[in-house]
């Protein structure tokens, strides 16, 4: 069983968004995600820059010809810090919805 334990690194919405959309694949262009979420190259370098500091991703840079692409890989550590980080949302909305009164 996964520990639940929050994750300051992932927890903003976009490192978030990342994260999750990353959980499901291995290796993930750098367009797709910047398309899939709607984000700007920098904006999206950035974050990925800050993953990849944290240890949870890895980025492979190529170049072919005249393009350079880029993609990312989700690491070992960084699936085991998503999974602790959605372990712990849940039982924070478990605790919320155990409290809640009609």
């Amino acid at each position: 069983m996964t520990e639940a334990r929050f994750d300051e690194i992932i927890h903003p919405g976009t490192r978030l968004s990342i994260v999750s959309l990353l959980a499901a694949a291995d290796w993930v262009e750098f367009a797709y995600i910047r398309d899939e979420l709607g984000l700007s190259d920098s904006a999206l370098s950035k974050q990925l820059s800050t993953l990849q500091e944290a240890g949870y991703v890895d980025l492979d840079r190529e170049t072919r010809g005249q393009r350079r692409r880029m993609r990312a890989l989700l690491t070992p550590e960084g699936r085991a810090a998503f999974r602790g980080h959605v372990a712990a949302l849940r039982a924070i909305v478990a605790a919320a919805d155990a409290r809640e009164t009609f």
